[in-house]
């Protein structure tokens, strides 16, 4: 909604720490297919692309989208069975500083840490694995970038939402006649373009069915500013949303509603996140954060990302132990 990113140094400050033709028509290369998403002019299709930098050796890259691009279109991901994990957290023990963080457990892709600022919906800091787009190496001048916008994995608005996503094998979708469907992480996308709040996005995901062919089922963990926080999950077919009730909320690859605390902390990494909040009351900050997210990182953990829900701090360590600092203008 705020034209914030797109001003001199795109408004959004970094540091770095440490760290169709006929059938005859041969198809075009991958790198110059026309994006289904993107509603830009040559112009800003241009300024997109250019903008694109490698920052890391994992190899990690920053892109900030120009222009108006379609949420609700393209395609999503169809990847191998791989050991999708992830581990998730929301903490409000310091109403003034309410934080969200996750680790990204998948394939050693390369990543992107892109900005968007629709004219139409929030601006936003989300990551992306490019692997989603079909791209597996230097993304440099490919336009299927310009379809990046549909595939968050995780991030956060200008208004202090945040959203991130982990494998559930136990989630099922029953289509609801009367409702577009989208792709289980282009709903992301919707969310943080449309969502203010935790209210604001389960809404959201109540005016569409998901569509998990091609990848693993999935849940979420919404967060806001106010502290407030909520899981969304499919049981038996119908989604079902379990809000947060206490000063924190964690999320792994084990179910959630319906199920025990008991029986959730049985799982490793659930376990370690809800001890570590506990003892600390939820007040932490990003340091403290990280450290929790490290306790439960797994060999296959491509990212961990912190997102300061009234800050706009956004700090992301790869799997290189690098670290960088971003910084989101919050309206």
């Amino acid at each position: 909604m705020r034209r914030t990113l797109l001003g001199a140094g795109l408004a959004l400050l970094l540091a770095t720490t440490g760290c169709a033709g006929t059938d005859d028509t041969p198809p075009a290369p991958a790198g110059d297919r026309v994006p289904a998403a993107s509603r830009q002019d040559a112009d800003e299709v241009g300024r997109t692309l250019a903008s694109v930098r490698r920052v890391d050796k994992l190899p990690l890259y920053e892109m900030t989208y120009v222009g108006r691009y379609d949420a609700t279109v393209g395609t999503d991901a169809e990847p191998e069975a791989s050991p999708f994990g992830c581990s998730l957290f929301a903490a409000s023990g310091d109403p003034a500083r309410p934080l969200f963080a996750r680790n990204f457990d998948w394939e050693a892709n390369p990543a992107m840490v892109l900005r968007t600022d629709p004219p139409d919906g929030y601006a936003s800091v989300s990551l992306v694995d490019l692997s989603y787009l079909g791209i597996d190496a230097d993304p440099t001048g490919d336009r299927r970038l310009l379809d990046a916008p549909l595939l968050p994995f995780d991030g956060m608005n200008e208004r202090g939402l945040a959203v991130g996503l982990a494998a559930d094998d136990h989630a099922k979708v029953t289509p609801v006649p009367g409702r577009p469907t989208v792709g289980s992480v282009r709903i992301l996308r919707l969310v943080l373009d449309r969502a203010a709040t935790v209210d604001e996005a389960v809404a959201v995901f109540g005016r569409y069915n998901l569509d998990f062919d091609g990848g693993p089922p999935l849940h979420y963990l919404l967060a806001d500013a106010t502290g407030r926080s909520a899981v969304v999950e499919f049981v038996d077919g119908t989604m079902r949303v379990q809000r947060g009730e206490g000063r924190w909320q964690a999320l792994t690859n084990v179910p959630v509603v319906g199920v025990s605390e008991k029986e959730r902390r049985a799982d490793r990494r659930y376990g370690a996140i809800a001890a570590a909040l506990e003892s600390s009351g939820a007040r932490v900050d990003a340091p403290a954060a990280l450290r929790i997210l490290d306790q439960v990182r797994q060999g296959h953990t491509r990212w961990s990302v912190t997102y300061g829900l009234r800050s706009g701090e956004v700090r992301l360590v790869t799997a290189t132990g690098k670290e960088r600092r971003y910084q989101l203008p919050m309206d």
